[in-house]
């Protein structure tokens, strides 16, 4: 296959999961996060020539045409995945101007920034998937993210719009919202919120990281062509 997907944030947790999964189906990846880790050494030994990784922040957008032009020789940039994002959990009259502006920043604006280079390519070649990692807090709210959720909210909203903007060349854009997982971004919750939110989910645990790749990966092939504009809840029924 020579359609390579770009992976932001793919150095662990759902990015590389992402990573995993679409070079298991034949997929290439192109990817960037801010350290190179061992499972990245270890994916690049595997794959050789259908991986490339860079060590860029997402905030960096003068490497973003760098990035791309080594991304462009691998073979027609097919996919975006927007999955770079973090969270700082505060009340928002405790929480620090820097934070808030950084937590906007990196959740909202620099992938839209990340996406407007990418689309060019994607319309050139008259096709192309776009797949945003939003969150279940853009829907339900959750006390301490109002600023990570306004992002998410942003992120969604972009999703529609754009979606619009790209349909008539053969370009779907969705989200894909996740419920609570367990991961990086929430390793340092309250164990009895988490517990509490699990009794409240009709599944009765927490998301895993394939319950969300296997999602991406359909919204990647031709049996999707018709979704877009829409934002998947990955929650096990929660919402």
């Amino acid at each position: 296959m020579n359609k390579v997907i770009i992976i932001s944030g793919m150095s662990k947790g759902l990015g590389l999961g992402i990573a995993k999964k679409l070079l298991g189906k034949k997929f290439k990846v192109s990817g960037f996060s801010r350290k190179k880790t061992n499972d990245i050494l270890a994916l690049k030994k595997k794959y050789k020539e259908n991986f490339h990784f860079s060590e860029m922040d997402i905030k960096q957008s003068n490497k973003f045409d760098i990035f791309l032009n080594h991304t462009k020789k691998m073979g027609n940039i097919y996919g975006l995945i927007n999955n770079v994002g973090y969270v700082n959990e505060e009340l928002l009259v405790r929480q620090d101007d820097k934070y808030i502006k950084d937590l906007i920043e990196v959740n909202l604006i620099y992938p839209i920034l990340l996406t407007k280079k990418v689309i060019k390519y994607m319309m050139i070649n008259n096709e192309g998937r776009i797949i945003n990692i939003s969150s279940i807090v853009a829907k339900s709210g959750y006390k301490g993210t109002t600023v990570y959720s306004a992002a998410k909210s942003g992120i969604e909203g972009m999703t529609r719009a754009l979606s619009r903007e790209l349909g008539k060349r053969n370009i779907t854009v969705n989200s894909v919202a996740p419920g609570y997982m367990k991961t990086d971004l929430t390793k340092n919750m309250d164990p009895k919120k988490l517990n509490q939110i699990i009794r409240r989910t009709p599944l009765k645990r927490a998301g895993d990281i394939k319950d969300v790749t296997g999602a991406i990966e359909y919204l990647l092939r031709k049996e999707s062509s018709f979704i877009s504009g829409q934002s998947i809840l990955i929650d096990g029924g929660l919402t």
